[in-house]
């Protein structure tokens, strides 16, 4: 039989397409008895997901109108904080509603750690129309950039956690900038509807995620997804991890910017692309060929259903998947009747990571509280 989750669920999908219904049109669209519905909206009229309101009579009414119930569009409210090496994103999500709301503000790479948590609460202040109050968000979702990509602001995850938890005065879940962006790519990206997504970003730093059966997978030790430091030339460029001729070396910006022209920078190397220039075109072969194989060395040892690939490069040079897809298509091992690998460009741009941070919390029943109804504040980070 179906369980109260279930039931939940589908009240709050009917209430979320249909608008404010009575019990009566509630319980035909759900196919529910009167006993269960009843106990499933009081189960979700305590947790503070339903509201039930009874509309004026009027002049001419009779009798006491019907209760109308509709969701909370003050519950289920969750933020997700990517904090860029220059710029901090933030996306804020009415989880019952589904709707996502963005804004970003630049800033500069060396900015300390409280001056970054107070940009993100103005941020977050844009987005609410001004009114956030301290139990005003159900959680907060954290990405943080490695401090190996060249930041200079050291990230103390347990630290980082706690000024957030403060600030916003909610549970907070920290997680890798790439691994959350694998997250979004795959509820709400180029992935969407797939549970076995492998993605690769290629920025400064290049790193990427992998979500196995709907969920990111962190390893033992939660540093999965450092696909930058698998070699690819052995006897290549040192790398910053201490190896040689990692991917990182070869299919970052940096490295591809190097490899077409000293001193160029990304938008030169935009143009030299669009107007043709050999050098241009082979640097960023080069480095697609390099992450295509990755890849598919990847594919063939965990089987996913799609390959999604983004990042600042990506953006800059759509040429780079040409030489991805063929790398995977030469070498991922086919098997009989299998669907063919899904091999797809990345599609939620900046704020990827920060969407990603949102979908850490997507479940609004999923929300700490205490016994007096106010979130709970954790000041640990979650892993």
């Amino acid at each position: 039989m179906p369980d109260v989750r279930t039931h939940s669920d589908r009240v709050l999908r009917s209430l979320r397409q249909s608008g404010p219904l009575t019990r009566g049109e509630l319980g035909e669209l759900c196919g529910l008895s009167r006993t269960t519905l009843y106990e499933v909206v009081s189960r979700l009229v305590d947790q503070g997901l339903v509201v039930a309101t009874v509309p004026d009579a009027g002049p001419r009414g009779r009798g006491r109108p019907a209760e109308l119930l509709a969701l909370n569009p003050d519950a289920g409210r969750v933020l997700g904080v990517d904090f860029g090496r220059r710029a901090v994103r933030v996306a804020a999500m009415a989880v019952l509603h589904d709707d996502v709301g963005t804004a970003v503000e630049r800033c500069p790479a060396d900015a300390p750690w409280p001056e970054r948590v107070a940009l993100a609460r103005r941020l977050a202040d844009t987005l609410t129309g001004g009114r956030p109050r301290l139990d005003g968000f159900d959680g907060v979702g954290v990405s943080v950039t490695d401090p190996g990509a060249g930041s200079s602001a050291p990230v103390d995850r347990r630290a980082l956690a706690t000024l957030v938890g403060r600030s916003f005065g909610t549970r907070v879940r920290l997680d890798a900038a790439p691994r959350l962006a694998a997250l979004a790519e795959t509820v709400r990206g180029a992935a969407a509807g797939q549970r076995d997504v492998l993605y690769l970003e290629l920025s400064d730093r290049v790193g990427g995620g992998l979500v196995s059966a709907g969920a990111l997978h962190h390893g033992a030790h939660g540093r999965s997804g450092e696909f930058g430091h698998i070699t690819v030339e052995p006897a290549g460029p040192s790398c910053a991890c201490g190896g040689r001729g990692c991917l990182q070396t070869v299919a970052s910006t940096g490295a591809v910017l190097r490899a077409y022209r000293a001193a160029a920078d990304v938008p030169d190397l935009t143009a030299a692309l669009c107007a043709g220039e050999p050098a241009a075109h082979a640097a960023v072969r080069r480095a697609g060929t390099y992450a295509g194989r990755v890849l598919a060395g990847l594919a063939n040892a965990l089987g996913p259903a799609a390959v999604v690939v983004g990042g600042e490069l990506v953006t800059a040079a759509p040429a780079l998947m040409e030489a991805v897809r063929r790398e995977l298509g030469a070498s991922v091992v086919g098997c009989g009747s299998r669907p063919p690998l899904l091999v797809r460009r990345a599609e939620l741009g900046e704020f990827a990571a920060a969407l990603g941070a949102v979908f850490l919390l997507r479940r609004p029943t999923e929300a700490s509280r205490s016994k007096s109804g106010r979130r709970a504040f954790n000041p640990d980070p979650e892993y």
